[in-house]
């Protein structure tokens, strides 16, 4: 899946999204995405803390099936 595609689609569902890498974090959890608001409702709030950004996209594909939502619907 390609990220800014996804990114796309978030903010198109009223998502605010951060997909982060950072180089100073331990190797277990270099790789961060925070969504919030939109199709995740107005106080939902998910983060998730990845050693890679596959697992970071897997997690959140997850969530938003457990909420009723896919991009690829």
């Amino acid at each position: 899946m390609d990220v800014v595609e996804f990114m796309a689609w978030l903010a198109e569902h009223g998502c605010s999204a951060v997909f982060k890498a950072d180089g100073e974090r331990t190797p277990g959890t270099r790789w961060m995405v925070i969504v919030s608001g939109g199709a995740l409702g107005a106080e939902s709030f998910f983060r998730v803390d990845m050693p890679s950004p596959d697992a970071c996209l897997q997690a959140l594909l997850d969530r938003l099936e457990a909420v009723g939502l896919s991009p690829f619907a």
